[in-house]
């Protein structure tokens, strides 16, 4: 691609993290005030955890953001969700968002 969405609208927020975080790059939802966990199979995600590090996890809730894909996911606006394996996938239950590139391995959005 010729083009690079990097660094778009980038925002980075630290929570506490649960026991289920042990390295970034992991699609979270919210599990407790303040406190994010690692999604499971079909779950609505909030962001990416782009860093972790003594029970505190920064994740990234806005901008434009590169994730394994269970398939390849066609570009426009798709609701998404997580797989159990850490990748996303298309669901009928999931936030809507801008994809704006998509291979048979990986989707990049705008979160």
């Amino acid at each position: 691609m010729n083009v690079n969405f990097n660094g778009y609208g980038e925002n980075v927020v630290t929570f506490m993290a649960d026991d289920s975080i042990t390295e970034a790059g992991v699609l979270v939802k919210m599990s407790a005030n303040g406190t994010v966990a690692k999604c499971a199979e079909s779950d609505t995600f909030c962001g990416v955890c782009v860093g972790v590090r003594d029970g505190y996890a920064a994740v990234q809730l806005s901008g434009y953001v590169t994730i394994n894909a269970g398939a390849k996911i066609d570009v426009g606006y798709k609701k998404l969700v997580a797989e159990a394996n850490g990748s996303v996938s298309e669901g009928t239950a999931g936030r809507e968002y801008l994809v704006v590139d998509s291979t048979e391995k990986t989707v990049g959005f705008i979160l």
